[in-house]
Formats: C-alpha cells, sequence, structure tokens
C-alpha cells in the first residue's frame, strides 16, 4: 500500500470527532464528559444526515452538550429527515431553514424529550392531503389541541412546559401551545419557529405565538385558528405597535443556528442560550389603518375583585344611541391580553352595557385604554383566609382578619398586574424612571431559605469621570463580593457625575429594584441591604440613613460621608471599613470620627446604633477584600419595620414616610428632625421639626381595645381609641407595595 492511499485509509478509520475542526470542535470540547455522546451521534449518522447532525451539534446550547445522548439525537435526525423528504412541500424549503426550523429538537428552555416520534405517528394522516407548509400548519392548529386535550390557562405548573407535561395538565398558556404547535409542524415536516414580545408596548404583558415558513415567514396563534388563513390574529394591533430598537418592545423569533441576539424569555432571564432574529418590521407593517382621531378601546370584565375574567355581554353605544358593537368579553379562554376591542372616536363619550347592569359612560381617551368592570361576585362568601375585599361595616374597624385578608388581596392584585412587566423589564437587563436608565446585573447565590432570599445592592466606585471608568468599575463590582445566600446585585449608576449615588433619583430606582427582587425572586423585603465602594461607599453614608426604613443593614466601604451625619441610622446596623492610609478627601479621619459619633451615640441610646466600624491596618484606598467580612455582619440582622423609637432626619433629598411615621410632602424639610418613642399604646414626641405629624400603627405596636396617647412636652396631643381602616391598610401598601410594613390605622397631630 503506497503512503497516500495509507493515510486515507488511516484516517477514514479515525472517529469522526478527531476529524472535527472550527466550531463543531469547540462544542465538543464543552460538552466535557459527554463528548463520547456527541462523538458517537457523530459516528453513526448516516452520511446523507451528517451535515445535520453537526449543525446540531455545533450551535447546540451547552446544557444539552453535557447532558444529551446519542441515540435521542440520532433519532431525532432520522425522523426529522424521514418527514422533511416525503412531505410534498420539500422542494419549497431551503436546506437552511430544514436545518434550522425543522431539525431542532427544543424551541425555548423546555424540557428535552422525544415528542418527535409521537406526533409524527399522530399527525401525519391529518396533514396528508395537505400541498403545502400553510395547509397543514392551519390543520394542525385547527385539531391538535382537541387531540391532546389541552387548553389555554395561566394556571399551567410552568410557562415554558414540553408537550407531554402539558399534555399531563390538559393546560399551558401561550408559550407551552406555541412549542406543541411548532413540535406538531415540525413532526410533520414543516418549518416552525417560536416568536415572541417580551411586553407589548402598553405595558400589558408579554406573548408567544407560532411562525410557519411557506415562501417567506407566515404567523399564527397556537391554538388561536384563524379559519384556512395564517397572518391573522388578535395580537395583529399589538403587534404592529412594537418597537424595533427597543429591546423591551421588540418583537423576536427563534433561532437554533447561534446568532448575536439572545431569545428574552421573561420566565427565565437567566437562560442566554436561546439565539434569536428581530422581526419587528414584519409586524410594524400591520399597523392597522383607522381614520384620525379614531382608536381602539378595549374592554373587560372580572369576577369581582378576583383577576378572573369573565364573558358577559357587552353593548357599545353613542351619545345617541346607536349601537356601535354588540358581543361578549373574553374570558380566561382566551390569551391574558386578548381583549374585546372597538374602533371609538376620541373625546366622545358613549353609553357601555356590561351584561344586565344599567350603562355605563366610557369617555374614549386612547392611549391603550382599557375599560374594566367589575362583575358581581356570585361566590358564597369566602372562608377565613379569604381576600375578598371589607365591605363598608367593616370599614368602621376592621379586625385582624380581615387585615391580614386585605394585605394578602392586595398583594395578590399588585403582583398580578405587575408581574409581566417587571419580568420582562428584568430581562432587559435596566430599568427606566423618566429620561433616565440604570442598567444592572445580579447573581442569585445559596439555597431559598423558608423566609425568603436577601438581597444585597451593590453599588460600584468611580463618580465624575468617563463612561468609560465608571463602566469598568461596574464590571468590577460584579466581582467583588459573594454572599454566602441571596441575590447580588450590582446596578450601573444613572449618571457619571461624582455624586452619582446619592442624587434624588436613586431611590426611587433603589425602591424598584427591591419591588422587583421581592416579586421575581422571592426576596424578603426584611433582609434588604446596601453596600458600595468607594463613590459606592459615599452613596451608602447618604442613603443608609434616609432609607433606613427600608433595609436591614448597610455597609459602608472607603466612601466619604460628605454633608450627611448617622442620626437616622438609630435603627439599621451600619458597618465601615476603612483602610489606615486612605488618606485622600481625609476619608480615614472621617470614618474614625463616624466611629466616635456612633459609639456616643450608641452608649447614650443602647438599644439602637447598632454599628462596627474596622480600619485595616496598613490598607490604603484598596482594601484587597479584607471588608467581605462585612457581608455576614449584615446577614446577621433583620429589618423591624416598627421599633420603639424613631429618630428621623431629612436628607436634602426628603421622604414623607419613615417607619411608622409619616407627614405632609410640604412639611418634608431637609434638616428637619423628628423623634418618636412608643411604649406600648403611648407616643411620645420628643422632638418635632414640622407642624403636623402622622402616626401609624398596627397589631404588632397597640392593643385596639384600648385608647392610644400622643404627648408632646408634657402636653397630651391626642388619647383615644383607633379603628383598623381598609383606606390606611391600602394607602400604607400601595406606597412601596411592602406587605411586611403596611399599617391599618393613624392619627395626624398638630404641634403646638
Amino acid at each position: 500500500m503506497n503512503t497516500k492511499c495509507f493515510l486515507a485509509f488511516f484516517f477514514a478509520l479515525l472517529p469522526v470527532a478527531v476529524l472535527a475542526d472550527g466550531p463543531l470542535e469547540s462544542a465538543l470540547e464543552k460538552a466535557g464528559s459527554n463528548r463520547k455522546q456527541m462523538e458517537l451521534a457523530l459516528e453513526q449518522v448516516p452520511e446523507a444526515q451528517r451535515e445535520g447532525m453537526a449543525f446540531l451539534i455545533e450551535h447546540m446550547p451547552e446544557r444539552d452538550l453535557t447532558t444529551l445522548k446519542a441515540d435521542f439525537l440520532l433519532k431525532n435526525v432520522q425522523l426529522a429527515y424521514q418527514a422533511w423528504e416525503s412531505a410534498p412541500w420539500k422542494d419549497q424549503i431551503p436546506q437552511h431553514i430544514f436545518l434550522n426550523d425543522v431539525l431542532p429538537y427544543a424551541s425555548i428552555t423546555e424540557t428535552r424529550e422525544d415528542w418527535r416520534s409521537d406526533f409524527h405517528a399522530r399527525f401525519s394522516d391529518l396533514v396528508k392531503e395537505a400541498k403545502t407548509p400553510s395547509e397543514a400548519a392551519v390543520i394542525l392548529n385547527q385539531n391538535i389541541f382537541q387531540v391532546l386535550s389541552v387548553k389555554y390557562s395561566t394556571k399551567r405548573k410552568r410557562a415554558d412546559q414540553s408537550p407531554s407535561e402539558s399534555i399531563e395538565q390538559g393546560l399551558a398558556s401561550c408559550s407551552g401551545l406555541s412549542v406543541m404547535l411548532i413540535d406538531a409542524c415540525r413532526a410533520v415536516g414543516v418549518p416552525a419557529r417560536f416568536v415572541g414580545t417580551p411586553l407589548w408596548t402598553n405595558n400589558s404583558g408579554n406573548h408567544s405565538w407560532v411562525e410557519i415558513y411557506d415562501d417567506g415567514w407566515q404567523f399564527t396563534g397556537a391554538c388561536e385558528a384563524t379559519g384556512p388563513e395564517l397572518n391573522q390574529g388578535w395580537f395583529i394591533g399589538n403587534a404592529s405597535q412594537a418597537e424595533r430598537d427597543n429591546p423591551l418592545h421588540a418583537i423576536y423569533a427563534t433561532s437554533y443556528r447561534t446568532t448575536s441576539i439572545a431569545f428574552p424569555m421573561v420566565w427565565d432571564r437567566r437562560a442566554q442560550y436561546v439565539h434569536a432574529v428581530n422581526v419587528t418590521d414584519r409586524y410594524t407593517r400591520l399597523r392597522e389603518k383607522l381614520p384620525e382621531g379614531v382608536e381602539r378601546v378595549g374592554f373587560v370584565a372580572m369576577q369581582g375583585d378576583s383577576d378572573q375574567r369573565v364573558a358577559l355581554p357587552l353593548s357599545v353605544a353613542d351619545a345617541a344611541g346607536k349601537v356601535l358593537f354588540t358581543g361578549k368579553t373574553n374570558n380566561e379562554d382566551f390569551d391574558r391580553n386578548d381583549h374585546v376591542t372597538v374602533p371609538l372616536k376620541l373625546g366622545e363619550t358613549y353609553q357601555v352595557t356590561f351584561g344586565d347592569q344599567p350603562a355605563k359612560q366610557v369617555k374614549a381617551v386612547g392611549n391603550h385604554q382599557l375599560v374594566v368592570y367589575k362583575a358581581p361576585d356570585s361566590k358564597p362568601e369566602a372562608s377565613q383566609d379569604s381576600t375578598k375585599e371589607p365591605d363598608a361595616k367593616e370599614e368602621a374597624g376592621l379586625t385582624p382578619r380581615q387585615v391580614r385578608s386585605q394585605i394578602a388581596r392586595l398583594w395578590k392584585q399588585y403582583s398580578g398586574a405587575e408581574l409581566a412587566q417587571r419580568r420582562a423589564e428584568t430581562a432587559s437587563g435596566k430599568i427606566q424612571i423618566g429620561e433616565r436608565t440604570m442598567p444592572f446585573w445580579y447573581k442569585v447565590f445559596g439555597r431559598k431559605p423558608k423566609g425568603g432570599r436577601s438581597l444585597y445592592i451593590s453599588m460600584h466606585g468611580g463618580g465624575g469621570a468617563p463612561a468609560r471608568v465608571n463602566d469598568g468599575q461596574y464590571e468590577n463590582q460584579k466581582g467583588l463580593y459573594q454572599p454566602a445566600e441571596g441575590v447580588y446585585f450590582v446596578p450601573r449608576a444613572p449618571t457619571d457625575t461624582w455624586n452619582l449615588w446619592h442624587e434624588a433619583h436613586i431611590d426611587d430606582f433603589f425602591q424598584r429594584v427591591i419591588e422587583n427582587m421581592v416579586l421575581l425572586e422571592g426576596v424578603n423585603p426584611d433582609r434588604v441591604y446596601i453596600m458600595g465602594y468607594s463613590a459606592g461607599g459615599d452613596g451608602v453614608f447618604q442613603l443608609a440613613p434616609r432609607m433606613a426604613d427600608r433595609l436591614a443593614a448597610a455597609s459602608m466601604m472607603a466612601g466619604h460621608p460628605n454633608e450627611t451625619t448617622p442620626e437616622g441610622l438609630r435603627n439599621l446596623p451600619f458597618t465601615i471599613h476603612m483602610g489606615e492610609n486612605d488618606g485622600a478627601y481625609d476619608r480615614n479621619k472621617k470614618a474614625a470620627q463616624w466611629k466616635t459619633k456612633l459609639a456616643e451615640l450608641h452608649k447614650q441610646d443602647p438599644d439602637g446604633y447598632i454599628h462596627e466600624v474596622t480600619i485595616h491596618p496598613g490598607r490604603g484606598h484598596w482594601m484587597n477584600r479584607q471588608d467581605a467580612v462585612a457581608l455576614p455582619w449584615m446577614a446577621k440582622h433583620t429589618r423591624n419595620s416598627t421599633p420603639d423609637l424613631v429618630v428621623w432626619k431629612q436628607d436634602d433629598v426628603t421622604h414623607n414616610r419613615f417607619y411608622w411615621l409619616a407627614v405632609d410632602d410640604t412639611h418634608a424639610k431637609t434638616g428637619a428632625v423628628v423623634r418618636v418613642k412608643r411604649d406600648g399604646n403611648t407616643f411620645e414626641i420628643e422632638q418635632c421639626d414640622v407642624p403636623k405629624l402622622t402616626i401609624r400603627v398596627n397589631d404588632e405596636m397597640i392593643d385596639f381595645g384600648k385608647n392610644v396617647v400622643v404627648t408632646y412636652q408634657g402636653k397630651t396631643l391626642f388619647d383615644g381609641k383607633l379603628t383598623r381602616s381598609k383606606s390606611v391598610v391600602e394607602k400604607t401598601f400601595d406606597e412601596r407595595h411592602d406587605p411586611t410594613a403596611v399599617f391599618s390605622a393613624e392619627v395626624e397631630v398638630a404641634i403646638p
């Protein structure tokens, strides 16, 4: 045998993986200990299907490279090629479309399973007369959900269910239904892909649907067949308003082939391995042409105060009584954002009738207007843990149980209304308030404790510097600390000013962060901590006293207090870490001064001003992570929302609420001090620099069966009983959406 023939023979005997190079070899390396399974799949796949197998492995997410077995991949590839090659429309499907939108075994983050065998056996006969991919897709959409006994419901266990998980429950939301239709299409050789938006531009929620390839991409709603036609659906109006360059409001289609965009999955923001393409332009071209001054107004009927939609007869008439629309409102059989809409002239008033109730006047104002009608609740009276709204009699004096039920109801309404938007906001990686935007990054550590996770908001250094400098500090902060448990949240300051962490807008941004993490990551609002290094430490000095009632502890590293003082830290454990040689701006001297001040305050008030100040010997501005001990120190503390003494000193950024005290916005003045001591039902105002003060209470603080007494300089300002009030519960909940810091009664006193 000559050398040339021998080499050819030798290489033919080598495992296929040895010959892999470039992206394929890179994928095989990522497979780690599962590499043999990937190589086995490449070795055993028929030559005619090897391109497909190589494509799957080359673009495969790492979660699958390390877990999928050769047998699973070989079967998937075999059935995909078989369906494609036997389809009447095979010649209409380009090779790259087949590889990307027929061959893949999954669409998003769903459980990996062999749906292809089952669906091919079930549905091949259904589409045997179809001549085009569109015809087949329509037939499947009209039939498979009845065959599989699966219907739309937000009560499904997960958004990203696999077909078998949806079939087992008989329920799926738009994401799970879309996965099922895509898999049914692919099983019979129809190219299909998953499409969706993180958030409609009217902020009503997210949505997912399906695109079918037939001489270009066509769309349809899964389990929402629109007769024999594609490119129709209730969501066209919303989709046509999408914003291509806004990641929150754009429309994306999944791509198994690697792209530079990650599909924004609001149910799992951390999953970045599903790739996507931006297809917004296809949908904005569908924008409905309405006469000038006319917009669609939505109508929905809810069952009482619940979040359940009900189908009620709906009639809309103009001022002269001419009926413009009759029909029914959508119930829970329809997508959560699918509402009946009627084109109405802006500024005009219409007669709207729900069910057999009297007509109500509705003025068309536009801007994604949704008219919500609360249908009378015909259900029997709920049990003791009911979350029904208290009636007028209860308003005269709620019971403790009714207060708890009211808070539970408010939380349910708030979370139901906000969840989709907050998920989309978090998936976008940035929060926008007004004209300012705050990017962020976070990572979850440890197991979630029974009471909920901790939250560490960690502020980067930098300050008055070019954006690239602050960007670098932001990146550095991400790896600076690692809590044993909790959400480690690193925001990028919205500005590049010297005081970037204590400008007035920061309070609102951090309130939003806390709300989002409580909603999405199960954070316990009594275990929220702030920390910061250098300019971030400056922020801690300023934010901790003025936001103390929202925090459990705070840690300042290598920062400067500027003009702030520690009086407001009475109920907030506070730790300082400073390098002994950190002399710039006298930071080390300021830290020593605060150590003395805090010690004096604690000596005068042994139950308050818990603190720990560490000056690290020999260290300068960089403490070489010796300051990381601050995290376990903070973790020992939880927030006390109802302390027995409140010391409130207004900063240059003022607030109208602090623990169980409140003032009118007009009385919130920089430097004003309020100091109130609580002993059972007696409240002694020791200092008050405002003309009127509101004291709030709940059942943790007082005995509602006894009089509440408020005194100031020996004078009694109030002596009487308080009653638990629905309006106070609602007001104090709505202020911060903090269910553990809600009050049920209040009294306002004038300071003589």
